[in-house]
C-alpha cells in the first residue's frame, strides 16, 4: 500500500516562506493498493488539489471524510481530477442528524460559494457512514467514532495487501478523561484502529505545554500521538495536522523532541510516500 500525504496542516491553509517544506495545503492522504492508481482518499482538505497530479486522466473512486470541518471538505470543488471526463468520486463521511450531503450543501452553497455539491459532477455522489468495518475500492476500512469537538468524528483503520494504517486526523482524548499522564485517553476506539498497524497518522496540533489552555479547541499533543502509537504497537507514527501557525523550524524542533527508542517517528510534509508492504520496515521516500 502506498501513502502519499498532499495535504498536513490543521485549521487553516498556511501559505508563505515559513511553512515551504513542510507544505500549507490542510488533511488529505491519498492511498493507492500495490501496483495500483490511487483509489483512495482520507479527507478532502486544499491537499486535494495535489492529488490530481497522481492521477492519469480522471480520479475514479472514493473519499472518506473523518468529519466535516472546512480543512476537512473545502479541496472538493478544486479537485481538478473530479471534474475531468469518466469522473466517479464517492464521498462517505459520518452518519449525524440530516445527510451528509445536506450538512456539506450548508457551507457550499450560495450564498458562502457559487455552487453546492450535486453541481460538482455527475460522477460525484455522497453518502452517510455508520461505524463498522467494510471494503472500499480493494480496501478493508474499520470505521470508529472518535472524540473531536463540533460534530461526528471518525477514525479510520484502512488495510490493504498487507499493509495497514490507522488515520485520526482529529482527536481530542482529554474530552473523555485526562489519562495517566494528563494528555488524554487511550480509549478503546483509539486503540482498537491503532493496534499493531504499519503506520498511525496522528492529530500532533499542540505540544505538551500548551496543555491545558489549548484543550478547549479540540485536539491532540505530540507526545499523546506517540505514546499511543507505542501502547498499540504500531511500527511507525506520523505527526499530522499541524497547526497552521507552526513553521517548518518548529515542526523540525518538535520531531526532535518527540523522537522515541520503541517507535518510528516522523513529521508528515506534502510529498512524502510512504510504502507499506507486508512483512517489510515502512519506507519514506518523496514524490
Amino acid at each position: 500500500m502506498r501513502v502519499t500525504f498532499c495535504g498536513v496542516r490543521g485549521s487553516t491553509p498556511s501559505p508563505g516562506r515559513p511553512f515551504v517544506r513542510y507544505g500549507g495545503h490542510t488533511s488529505c492522504v491519498a492511498l493507492a493498493r500495490t501496483g495500483q492508481p490511487v483509489q483512495l482518499l482520507l479527507d478532502a482538505g486544499t491537499g486535494m488539489q495535489a492529488v490530481s497530479p497522481l492521477v492519469d486522466g480522471a480520479y475514479d473512486g472514493s473519499v472518506l471524510l473523518g468529519h466535516l470541518h472546512w480543512d476537512h471538505t473545502h479541496g472538493m470543488p478544486f479537485f481538478a481530477a473530479g471534474g475531468r471526463p469518466g469522473h466517479r468520486v464517492r464521498v462517505l463521511m459520518p452518519r449525524q442528524g440530516d445527510s451528509g450531503e445536506a450538512l456539506l450543501q450548508r457551507c457550499l452553497s450560495p450564498p458562502n460559494f457559487p455552487i453546492v455539491p450535486s453541481e460538482l459532477g455527475r460522477g460525484w455522489s455522497f453518502e452517510d457512514l455508520d461505524e463498522g468495518g467494510f471494503q472500499l475500492e480493494g480496501f478493508d476500512v474499520l470505521a470508529r467514532e472518535i472524540p473531536h469537538k463540533g460534530g461526528r468524528t471518525y477514525g479510520y483503520r484502512v488495510s490493504a495487501d498487507g499493509g495497514s494504517l490507522a488515520y485520526l486526523s482529529d482527536h481530542s482524548p482529554t474530552s473523555v478523561g485526562p489519562g495517566p499522564d494528563g494528555l488524554g485517553e487511550r480509549h478503546p476506539a483509539a486503540l482498537e484502529l491503532a493496534a499493531g498497524v504499519d503506520v498511525l497518522i496522528h492529530d500532533a496540533q499542540h505540544r505538551r505545554e500548551e496543555f491545558p489552555g489549548v484543550g478547549y479547541l479540540g485536539h491532540a499533543s505530540v507526545d499523546y500521538a506517540v505514546a499511543l502509537g507505542v501502547q498499540a504497537g504500531v511500527g511507525t507514527v506520523v505527526l499530522f495536522h499541524h497547526a497552521p501557525t507552526r513553521t517548518d523550524d518548529e515542526v523540525d524542533a518538535m520531531l526532535a523532541a518527540a523522537e522515541n527508542r520503541d517507535v518510528s517517528v516522523v513529521a508528515a510534509s506534502e510529498g512524502l510516500v510512504l510504502e507499506c508492504v507486508a512483512g517489510r520496515p515502512v519506507t519514506a521516500r518523496s514524490a
